[in-house]
């Protein structure tokens, strides 16, 4: 191999294992010498690095994130590494098989073949408590195991202790607290219902970190929707159906994000239900989030359905000045800078949108400031974010024309999807559906489910009666510029 392929697979050296790694084999094993498991972990770690900068962050978290190194077999020159499923391992072999192996024979001159196999664990592991014993009331079949059921990767950045309340969020906080708690919830599933950025993720991790820190043998899933539904997939093809439904059905606590991906694919959702109610009926604990109510999932199941809308479903709404202010106020004070109060005034007023902006915000400006060696004030946020700022008002939900439209008219939220025809609730949600279709990217049809299903001929026509409407009544016209001026300031 040449210097250059080194460089090109980590672009820094990587030391090789050479031959004090090799061991002897324990008596009764198959290979004649083999490679220390440790030393294999650290060199998958070196290894892991270069991979992620060549195939990028994106792919690499996808596919090669929870692969682990198993044994390497001097004698034939074999390295076995464990995927998490017979499905995934297939694709990596397709797909990332020569760059593996190029990256491993940096640290691993001798490697010949590379195999990836399912659920292999090191010889020197033992097994753990099988499932059932853990969980007597729940019947399984198979050999699921405490190493099937690892702890979830946690961000230790996403905890209780550094979630920040406030008024849009305290009902789903305090609620996620009593899911994590040892006494068991008044209320059961919990849903919390988010929009992007805005902290469903972050009180997902922190039940799960808090459930872990009172009782570290309890079993937990997080995951999401979208990862659900590829081991599901995955598991059907690789005929592993029984293994997948034992692993998570055994679940303590399971978490599920992002919901609103699976909704309409039928066979998921009919696993998903099944799940679920398996999870609670043998006293596991449930949690799910996603971006809209349950009864506006398009394509939902009805029993789906009714299961989510059975427990407790508690919105984050988007954080006020306020909030925003005192997460920034939080992130400065984490990172160990002190930044003004009047920079974290004018960012907390120009990224109104949801918190995962708000630090992207402070981060660039922190960055910039550190790298040029330029001091923190007002005028050098507003130059270097202001182009940023712009951009994140530049894009409208539907949910805060709703909000914008209810807020100016005085009626309640649940006007926009409610059958009620009087004047008073039919004007301001055909406001609503001009403003959705003028100022985001959605179509009628998309329009239409987010004002309670209606059918995409409805949304024309309060758009062709509103524009009509405009010529002749002033007082509407303002109403609208008002309403626009609102959501673009």
């Amino acid at each position: 191999m040449t210097q250059g392929d080194e460089q090109e697979m980590g672009g820094e050296a990587i030391s090789r294992l050479d031959a004090d790694a090799i061991v002897p084999a324990r008596s009764g094993s198959m290979v004649a010498g083999s490679i220390d498991v440790q030393r294999l972990a650290a060199a998958w770690t070196t290894v892991a690095a270069g991979l992620r900068s060549d195939i990028g962050a994106r792919a690499f978290d996808h596919w090669l994130k929870h692969v682990k190194p198993v044994s390497f077999d001097a004698s034939s020159g074999l390295l076995t590494l464990s995927s998490p499923s017979a499905f995934i391992g297939e694709q990596i072999e397709k797909r990332f098989a020569d760059r593996l192996r190029l990256a491993w024979l940096q640290v691993l001159p001798g490697l010949r073949t590379l195999a990836v196999n399912a659920h292999q664990r090191p010889a020197n592991v033992v097994s753990a408590m099988p499932v059932a014993e853990r969980r007597g009331n729940l019947p399984l079949h198979g050999s699921a195991s405490v190493a099937d059921h690892a702890p979830p990767q946690l961000d230790p950045r996403l905890t209780f202790d550094n979630f920040v309340q406030g008024r849009s969020n305290i009902l789903a906080l305090n609620a996620a607290r009593r899911m994590a708690a040892v006494e068991a919830p008044q209320f059961h599933p919990l849903y919390l219902r988010a929009e992007t950025g805005q902290g469903k993720t972050h009180l997902l991790h922190s039940i799960a970190s808090a459930t872990l820190a009172r009782d570290t043998g309890a079993r937990i899933i997080l995951m999401s929707a979208e990862k659900f539904m590829m081991e599901f997939v995955g598991a059907m093809r690789a005929n592993e159906m029984m293994a997948f439904k034992a692993r998570l059905r055994a679940a303590d606590l399971l978490l599920i994000d992002d919901l609103q991906f699976v909704i309409g694919k039928d066979s998921t959702q009919i696993e998903l239900l099944h799940t679920f109610d398996d999870v609670m009926t043998s006293g596991g604990r449930l949690v799910v989030a996603a971006d809209r109510l349950p009864h506006r999932l398009d394509g939902i199941d009805q029993r789906l359905l009714s299961r989510l809308a059975g427990g407790l479903v508690a919105d984050i709404d988007p954080p006020d000045q306020d909030l925003r202010a005192a997460i920034l106020e939080r992130k400065a004070a984490a990172l160990g800078v002190m930044v003004p109060t009047a920079v974290l005034d004018w960012i907390a007023h120009s990224f109104p949108r949801n918190v995962r902006e708000l630090e992207g915000a402070l981060n660039k400006l922190l960055a910039y400031a550190a790298l040029t060696d330029t001091p923190i004030d007002l005028a050098m946020a507003q130059e270097r974010l202001a182009e940023t700022a712009r951009g994140s008002r530049a894009r409208i939900t539907i949910e805060e024309i709703q909000r914008a439209v209810c807020a100016h008219y005085r009626i309640d939220k649940s006007e926009m999807a409610s059958q009620r025809r009087t004047r008073a609730v039919a004007r301001p949600r055909q406001v609503a559906m001009y403003l959705a279709k003028e100022l985001t990217p959605r179509s009628f049809p998309e329009i239409g489910r987010r004002f309670g299903g209606r059918d995409h001929s409805t949304v024309i026509h309060a758009v062709r009666t509103i524009e009509a409407l405009r010529v002749d009544d002033a007082d509407l016209d303002t109403d609208i510029r008002r309403i626009r001026r609102a959501l673009t300031a």
